[in-house]
């Protein structure tokens, strides 16, 4: 179960940082925004990690697993996907103003 516990720290600050933003405008259409981006970077990774661990690229000790797949993919590998659809939403919207600005600009 290592993998999960390595996952557990991002999935709890993901929560925080969404539950931040949970005031601020639009936040039912991001939350959308992110569901959807979630589900094609869920789609995205069982596809490809599937594709990777039957080449043989890479593999996962059984001992550091849940032991739940998507095929061959271990769903942990999903959970960061899933954070980064979420998280990356939120800080952005955490921003001050001008700074999202001045990155619009650059």
């Amino acid at each position: 179960m290592t993998y999960s516990l390595i996952v557990l720290p991002f999935a709890v600050l993901t929560l925080v940082v969404v539950l931040l933003t949970v005031r601020r405008p639009a936040f039912g259409r991001r939350m959308a925004a992110s569901g959807i981006a979630a589900t094609v970077l869920v789609v995205l990774t069982a596809i490809f990690d599937n594709l990777m661990i039957a080449a043989g690229l890479f593999s996962y000790p059984a001992e550091h697993l849940s032991g739940l797949r998507v095929g061959l993919a271990p769903i942990e590998d999903f959970s960061y996907s899933v954070c980064a659809a979420f998280l990356v939403p939120a800080v952005f919207t955490l921003l001050p103003a001008r700074a999202r600005g001045a990155e619009a600009r650059s």
